[in-house]
């Protein structure tokens, strides 16, 4: 291992090593989709609920509903579209994105310079960071979804960790097969799923269009202004809605920019935000549905078919940041940070579509010891929250 204090050794020529990927746009967006966006996309199970119910319960009213949303809308205005597909994806290095690929490619400008030192660190933490999020990521968000067996009936309950613990194995199981192969069988199943959070939220927007007012970032101002403590708690529990962000990044160099960030325009962003104004207007309709309100936006006929795909979607949640922390791993060896590691590349189009066994069951190990330690997703929530908001 390389000593950290020292710059990592660049390529001079990036252009000559290209790892953009060479498929169709709509191929690649199909495949973004699927694995990228699985982690954000499920961010509605849990972040408007916790917001409310969490360590810091809030009332149920107007101002609390319009002032989390609100807060919601502009922190993935700000973080998601602004910070990482606006500003942050155009910073790649040779087609890859994660920490170490930006860490890259400042070393390339800063070369010698005296804060080489600082960056290394400063990238080094951000990759830890991310191998957190890829622990507790795929237990959140799976337990939330099969928690939702106790809303169809509450006998369910003894079932959901067991269901849980065969749901996360058999995902790591597969991850052999490669990320291409992947994402190609889980990006219809995430259009179905952001079809629906979308059909979702208009329907129970309809009932309270007034709902559409939580664009305007006053009601984040006046939230702050009307009770500063409990809004500053609330953050936590709002970050919650930008879990996954950060694979917009890390996993660049799997589909490309242009794929990653077009996807995220066009239907992810306003899918999340309609389902999240969806769950707002219920809580003004009926604050009782709080208990879980992504479920109890479904009528009582449609909630079983929700939780297998809401499963299925958190499934998919779990591949974004698992491909983030192989393509983050990958990045760490070439430059000298980690020892180097049996590395599979699973495409012959794409160089950014690799497998690391060793990192694959060592997540799984991890990613099981939280699920059967915590429990309970909303034991998870606030430990999630507090790092996706430091990842930030």
């Amino acid at each position: 291992m390389e000593n950290p204090s020292t710059a990592p050794h660049i390529d001079q020529n990036p252009a000559t090593h290209d790892h953009s990927p060479k498929e169709k746009l709509a191929v690649l967006m199909l495949g973004a989709i699927g694995i990228v966006y699985g982690d954000i996309g499920t961010s509605p199970l849990y972040a408007l609920k916790e917001s409310f119910i969490g360590p810091h319960p809030m009332d149920v009213n107007q101002m609390h509903v319009f002032g989390v949303l609100s807060l919601i809308f502009w922190s993935l205005m700000l973080i998601v579209t602004v910070k990482y597909v606006l500003v942050a994806m155009r910073a790649d290095n040779r087609g890859e994105g994660g920490s170490f690929a930006l860490l890259a490619l400042m070393s390339r400008h800063l070369e010698g310079s005296r804060w080489t030192p600082v960056l290394v660190m400063l990238g080094v933490l951000a990759a830890s960071l991310f191998y957190g999020d890829a622990m507790l990521t795929p237990a959140i968000s799976v337990l939330s979804a099969v928690e939702g067996l106790t809303i169809v009936e509450a006998r369910l309950e003894p079932l959901v960790l067991p269901i849980a613990v065969i749901v996360l194995v058999g995902l790591f199981l597969i991850q052999s097969r490669g990320t291409a192969r992947v994402g190609a069988l889980f990006g219809p199943i995430v259009l179905i799923y952001f079809a629906t959070l979308a059909t979702l939220g208009v329907v129970n927007i309809i009932n309270h269009p007034g709902i559409i007012g939580i664009l305007n970032p006053v009601w984040a101002v006046e939230f702050f202004l009307y009770d500063p403590k409990v809004a500053f708690l609330a953050m936590g529990s709002v970050f919650l809605a930008v879990t996954g962000a950060e694979t917009l990044y890390a996993d660049m160099g799997h589909f490309g920019r242009k794929a990653v960030g077009i996807s995220w325009l066009t239907l992810v962003y306003p899918c999340l935000m309609l389902n999240y104004m969806g769950q707002g207007a219920l809580l003004l309709e009926a604050p009782a549905a709080v208990e879980n309100p992504f479920y109890l936006m479904a009528p009582e006929w449609a909630r079983l078919p929700l939780v297998v795909i809401a499963t299925l979607a958190t499934i998919i949640a779990s591949q974004a940041v698992i491909s983030g922390a192989f393509s983050i791993t990958h990045q760490a060896m070439q430059l000298g940070y980690l020892p180097r590691m049996r590395t599979l590349h699973t495409s012959e189009k794409a160089a950014g579509q690799i497998y690391i066994p060793s990192i694959n069951w060592a997540l799984l190990i991890m990613v099981l010891v939280l699920v059967l330690g915590f429990g309970e997703s909303t034991r998870l929530a606030s430990a999630y929250g507090i790092s996706s908001l430091a990842r930030c």
